[in-house]
Order: structure tokens, then C-alpha cells, then sequence
């Protein structure tokens, strides 16, 4: 089998380091790996299986002789994801940036595996929440279609990067001093105003659009149409921004064109690849961001019917949103890539 020159952009932040990580857990196979990062970090020396590596600028020359390019995100994917697929990489990208391009497949691998091998050259890795979500849509969607989605975000505040780690541990210091909780990040840096997340809940995350959905609701409503291949697919998100560190936890609502008993749900969900059932309330038994976190596979439970609506279905899914929702779902991309010998 042959191995792929691989390549790493942003590898000293929290994707990359996680890329790293499961690189080495799963025995992800390469000929030569390639530490990019800005050159702010370039010169950094990281070990991966055992060999160092020296962290090299990022520059459109890198990607000379790279078959898998594995960003982790940032603006400089717009820049440089062109450029390494002008180089012959295939290039698996965690922005925002080609998400809707509809020349650039959307891959959740488990839901929509096919979309992977139509790329021109650049392969878009979803939002973290619509990843997450997805996983629990899918095999419903399998057993009747999905018409209508009402879902509700409770995200982790790394989705915000180290920084919103920091800030949520600096506001508990200040809070237990009796100091008052200085807040310079959340609910979006380029916000005009920033509250303390410690002890609170914020009901915004990114900025506001023109019709008051949020930019990361909005990439919830067209990333789900385009994974599960249809436009008509109504999703209503409310995303909010919680002390949690890590693992975002989301309450979804799906009305589907003909029932679905709870049973059949449960059984789909159980035998879908990435998701493991946790649904016993008798044992108060239930997924929480706390025991997810680190973890590869999401967590479904509390699945129940709609109280009015028989078509409706109610479940809540939490998953590590820097694994399954970033670096673990870029790296099935490039593994089904390697499977195929599509490199």
C-alpha cells in the first residue's frame, strides 16, 4: 500500500496538536510528515512517533511533493489551501472558508462517505456543532426523511480556542478572590462588548447576521441541507457558549415525513459507526460533555417522542467538538483517502 506525504498547517495549535495525537493513536500511515505552523512558531520542535520535528513557516512551497494536506483551520486556509492544491496535495481543511463552495465536497465520513472522492482538490471539514449533530441525524434520516430540525447548542468554550480555556479559568480565579471577572474574549472578539462566560451562559456565538441568527447558527442551517443533500431541510439552532472546557452538548428536535418509534431509533443508533447510545433515565444515565471529552465516538441519549407530534423525535448527542468535531473527522477524510489509494 502506498503511503502519502502528509502535511500538518497549524500544528503548535489545539487541532494540530490533536492531529498529532491521533496520528499516533491510530496508526495513521505516511511516507513523510511536515510541520507548518505561522512563523511565529516556525522553528518549534514537536515529536511525533518518536522523531522530532522542527515547525517550519507556512509558505505555498511546502506543499511541494505533500498528498495530504491536513489544516487545522484559520484564515490562512483561504491563502494557502488554493496553493497546496495547485501542487497536486488534496488538501482537508477545518475553516470556514470552502464550506459552501459547491465545488468543495462537506464530509462528515459516517453520513455522506461518497462526497469525498468528487473533490476538485480541497475537502471542507464541517462546524464542529453540525458534525456532532449530523452523527444523530443520520440514521434517523435512513428510516424516514428529516423535514424540520430545531436544535439548541450548549458549546464548550475551547470551540473559542486556548484563549477561551484561559479566560473561563482566570474568571472562577477572580470570582473565588471576590475580585470582579474581567471577560476580553467571549461571546466573539470582534465584538463591541465581552461577558464573563464563568457562571453564566452566553446566547451568542460569532457575530450577529441581518436576520439576527448568529454566523455559527447559520453554518449549522446550510452545512446540515448540504451534507444530507437537500436544501428544503428547515434547521432553527439557537448556539449558546457554555463554562464547560471541552465536548459540546446539543438538544435536537427532527420532524420526519413519516413516524419513527423510539425503539427503531436506538437500534439505528446503536449500529452507526462514531456513535455509541447512552440512554437509560431509570439509572440516570445520560451523555455529558465531562465523560466525552477525549473521546472519539459521540454520545446519543435521552431519546424520546415528541409530546405533541408523532413525526417529531427528541434527542440529546455530546461530543469532544476538537476530536470528532475537527481533528478526528479531518483524519477519517484522510483515511478513507489512503483505504481508496485516492492520493
Amino acid at each position: 500500500m502506498k503511503k502519502p506525504n502528509v502535511a500538518i498547517l497549524g500544528a503548535t495549535g489545539a487541532v494540530g496538536a490533536e492531529f498529532i495525537t491521533l496520528i499516533e493513536e491510530r496508526n495513521f500511515p505516511y511516507e513523510n510528515l511536515k510541520l507548518l505552523a505561522s512563523s511565529r512558531s516556525a522553528g518549534v520542535e514537536l515529536t511525533v512517533n518518536g522523531k522530532t520535528y522542527i515547525v517550519e513557516e507556512a509558505k505555498p512551497e511546502s506543499f511541494d511533493n505533500i498528498d495530504i494536506a491536513l489544516f487545522a483551520g484559520g484564515s490562512i486556509s483561504k491563502t494557502l489551501g488554493p496553493e497546496a492544491a495547485k501542487r497536486g496535495a488534496i488538501v482537508i481543511d477545518n475553516s470556514s472558508a470552502f464550506r459552501m463552495d459547491p465545488e468543495v465536497p462537506l464530509v462528515v465520513p459516517e453520513v455522506n462517505p461518497d462526497d469525498i472522492l468528487t473533490h476538485k482538490g480541497i475537502i471542507a471539514n464541517p462546524n464542529c456543532s453540525t458534525i456532532i449533530m449530523c452523527l444523530g441525524l443520520k440514521p434517523l434520516h435512513d428510516l424516514s426523511p428529516i423535514k424540520r430540525i430545531v436544535v439548541s447548542t450548549y458549546q464548550a468554550v475551547s470551540g473559542a480556542g486556548k484563549e477561551g480555556i484561559e479566560e473561563l479559568e482566570r474568571q472562577v480565579q477572580e470570582f473565588t478572590e471576590g475580585k470582579e471577572m474581567t471577560a476580553n474574549l467571549l461571546p466573539t472578539g470582534s465584538a463591541p462588548k465581552h461577558y464573563p462566560v464563568a457562571f453564566n451562559l452566553l446566547p451568542q456565538i460569532d457575530v450577529f447576521l441581518e436576520n439576527d441568527y448568529t454566523k455559527e447558527e447559520m453554518k449549522m442551517v446550510y452545512e446540515t441541507q448540504k451534507i444530507l443533500h437537500d436544501d428544503t431541510i428547515q434547521v432553527v439552532p439557537t448556539t449558546v457558549r457554555v463554562p464547560v472546557y471541552r465536548s459540546h452538548s446539543e438538544s435536537v428536535l427532527v420532524e420526519t415525513e413519516a413516524p419513527v418509534s423510539v425503539e427503531d431509533f436506538r437500534k439505528a443508533c446503536a449500529a452507526f459507526p462514531g456513535l455509541q447510545v447512552k440512554d437509560n433515565p431509570a439509572e440516570q444515565e445520560y451523555p455529558m460533555p465531562l465523560y466525552t471529552s477525549n473521546q472519539n465516538d459521540c454520545e446519543i441519549g435521552r431519546i424520546r417522542k415528541d409530546l405533541y407530534n408523532d413525526k417529531g423525535m427528541n434527542f440529546w448527542i455530546v461530543g469532544d467538538q476538537i476530536r470528532k468535531g475537527a481533528a478526528l473527522n479531518a483524519l477519517q477524510i484522510a483515511e478513507y483517502l489512503v483505504e481508496k489509494q485516492a492520493f
